[in-house]
């Protein structure tokens, strides 16, 4: 007898290599993605707009990563005694304009270079709703704790939903590899603070333009990576104690899955490997003088050299 309802994500025809680049961008969800594929140190770049949960600013981040814009201070604003940038998550903000500027054309620029390399994009919608800065007119990426009547929230439309998801997969499909293989998610992190009846929503908007914009389209694809956590792992022992984000348990049950349907063996291989060996660099000694303690760095060595001659690009950096 069956005591849950199994969620399965279908097997890829094209398999994540140990030499792939893999791009992902989004809510807070990516991240934990992302931190997996650094732990099993496959080369990995994450949100270089920082946090972003809905797909009309996401969609704007790509293109300024596609278009190697140079931000300014006039790009700027001033608020809260700190520089600002209304595209970017508040862990960009500064008291000095260069100090924010000089962090925000970095990451584009690395971005845009990593882009030009990658074969699968992980892109991880977490809302419909947007804010309008009334006093620019212009739709936001963050709020950055600005008082809310200088803003306008609602939700994205069918229409922006769809148009943006399809300018992000056609500006992709421009920058990345020729095959890239780009992968839609809605995070599993319930916005309780929009309310339960209007999370329910919003996340059901996502599910919608998400296959409505990829419905034909060559190399694209959904990951049910939100069913999987409300069907499947539909019990409050895998959340956090603020019950709204899933937690280690859950975090690892869902990458095995993922890994399951988009690894190849060897990549399953190599990346087991590479957690054996963080997990032995995390293990401490109170005598790092003892003989026993010396040998067994020396093993770990070893095995880092010959986990770095199986691939190209530089590990436990």
């Amino acid at each position: 007898m069956k005591f849950r309802t199994e969620v399965e994500i279908n097997e890829s025809g094209k398999k994540i290599g140990i030499e792939d680049c893999i791009f992902s961008i989004g809510s807070c969800f990516a991240t934990e993605m992302h931190e997996k594929f650094s732990e099993g140190q496959i080369q990995s770049l994450n949100n270089p707009f920082g946090t972003i949960f809905n797909p009309y600013s996401i969609n704007n981040a790509i293109q300024q990563i596609y278009d190697a814009k140079e931000y300014h201070e006039n790009d700027l604003i001033l608020a809260n005694e700190n520089y600002i940038s209304l595209d970017h998550h508040s862990s960009f903000d500064s008291r000095f304009a260069n100090q924010s500027l000089e962090k925000i054309n970095k990451n584009i620029e690395e971005a845009n270079q990593f882009l030009q390399n990658t074969s699968f994009v992980i892109i991880t919608f977490g809302t419909s709703y947007i804010y309008e800065f009334l006093p620019k007119k212009k739709l936001v990426a963050n709020c950055h704790k600005i008082p809310q009547k200088f803003f306008d929230k609602r939700f994205l439309s069918n229409q922006e939903l769809t148009e943006s998801i399809n300018k992000t997969i056609d500006t992709l499909k421009d920058i990345c590899k020729k095959d890239v293989q780009i992968l839609f998610t809605v995070s599993p992190v319930r916005h309780t603070k929009d309310g339960i009846v209007e999370n329910q929503l919003s996340k059901s908007k996502l599910i919608t333009a998400i296959h409505e914009s990829i419905w034909g389209k060559e190399n694209c694809h959904y990951l049910p990576i939100y069913e999987l956590m409300m069907d499947d792992l539909r019990d409050y022992r895998f959340y956090k104690e603020d019950m709204i984000h899933p937690n280690s348990q859950a975090v690892q049950y869902i990458w095995e899955k993922f890994g399951n349907a988009y690894f190849t063996d060897v990549t399953k291989v190599f990346i087991n490997e590479n957690n054996k060996i963080l997990t032995a660099l995390n293990h401490r000694t109170n005598d790092d003088k003892n003989p026993k303690y010396q040998e067994f760095l020396d093993k770990i060595n070893q095995k880092m050299i010959e986990q770095q001659k199986k691939v190209k690009h530089k590990i436990f950096s």
